[in-house]
């Protein structure tokens, strides 16, 4: 394999048969120590966060792939933190659709004065941009293509793609007892058109337990509980 890039919470490496490995690692965004999904910047280190991580994406993504939703997942390696992937070109330097179904984190700070924490968002989609220099900034529509990261249609696709996942994933974390406040998905071109990319665990999205938000290491034991 060849390393081709080092990113926050994994490194991507390039395979001899043309799809690409991606190697989790232990690493969680957030400040001063505490796990916060929202942050662009490496905040803690948890053992066995990166095999977590990869335990839950292969276990979303099987999901995902059942009901015909198009992903980059071809098989995972547990013992090794891998997960085989096919290539995909992404959205300029990496946009992410952020699925909010409740008011937390981010979002209640920049637009605190028009809701509040818990308030129900309905599947609300927003964008950014992936650049940790400017603290991944908002995007519309319009200066996505205005700057020729992608098209309307790209973007339209994108987005329901982006609430039929959350709705997905939201229905699954429901039979755990688990509620989804938000989580962040990233898409681009396979071979075969659009799909979703990256990985889909606890670092993903911010999940509760009642009124007490699920750390990263603990997502695993709610949804893997009945298997021992």
């Amino acid at each position: 394999m060849k390393l081709i890039y080092v990113g926050k919470t994994k490194n991507v490496f390039m395979n001899d048969s043309g799809t690409y490995t991606l190697k989790l690692k232990d690493d969680a965004t957030g400040k001063d120590g505490v796990f916060d999904p929202g942050e662009n910047a490496v905040g803690l280190s948890i053992e066995g966060l990166g095999r977590e991580s990869l335990k839950l994406s292969a276990y979303f993504f099987e999901i995902l792939k059942n009901h015909d939703i198009p992903t980059h997942y071809v098989s995972h390696d547990l013992s090794a933190n891998e997960m085989e992937v096919v290539p995909a070109k992404i959205f300029g330097k990496g946009i992410e659709f952020v699925c909010r179904l409740k008011a937390d984190g981010s979002f209640v700070k920049r637009y605190g004065g028009y809701c509040n924490k818990k308030d129900d968002l309905d599947f609300l989609v927003e964008t950014t941009i992936k650049d940790d220099d400017r603290n991944d900034p908002p995007v519309t529509l319009d200066i996505l293509v205005k700057l020729d990261i992608m098209t309307s249609e790209e973007y339209e696709f994108c987005k329901q793609l982006t609430k039929k996942a959350a709705v997905v994933i939201d229905d699954e974390l429901k039979t755990k007892g688990l509620t989804l406040y938000d989580i962040k998905f990233e898409f681009g071109k396979g071979p075969a058109g659009v799909i979703l990319i990256d990985e889909i665990s606890a670092g993903c999205m911010r999940v509760y337990k009642d009124d007490t938000i699920v750390p990263p290491m603990d997502l695993g034991k709610y949804i893997f509980q009945k298997e021992g």
